[in-house]
């Protein structure tokens, strides 16, 4: 006896739906103004900093996480900056082109 057999001697009169559940991927805000990527030392480690985002701080948040997971380092979002432990400009840019922004290197 299948899973199938038991769930119908279970609930004889559940009629299961055809559709197939269809995941909906967040949608991120895009912008005019492109993300602007800096680079900077902070106690003598480098840092990359990602800001110019004007969406909702969530989408933001969300976008540092997939950042973050990318590239499998530490980092933070505070004061709408999204910051990364080291420096993964070139990384970062091309993720962030991928996704649709427009990005603008700054710095060193």
């Amino acid at each position: 006896m299948d899973l199938q057999d038991q769930l119908k001697n279970l609930f004889p009169d559940h009629v299961p739906s055809e559709e197939p559940v269809k995941e909906e991927k967040p949608t991120v805000w895009l912008q005019d103004e492109p993300l602007i990527c800096k680079y900077e030392k902070r106690k003598g480690k480098p840092i990359t900093i990602i800001e110019g985002y004007n969406g909702a701080d969530k989408d933001f948040k969300q976008l540092a996480k997939e950042i973050k997971q990318l590239l499998s380092v530490g980092g933070s979002f505070k004061n709408e900056q999204i910051i990364i432990q080291g420096d993964y400009r070139d990384r970062i840019m091309k993720f962030l082109q991928e996704k649709g922004f427009k990005t603008k290197r700054v710095g060193g």
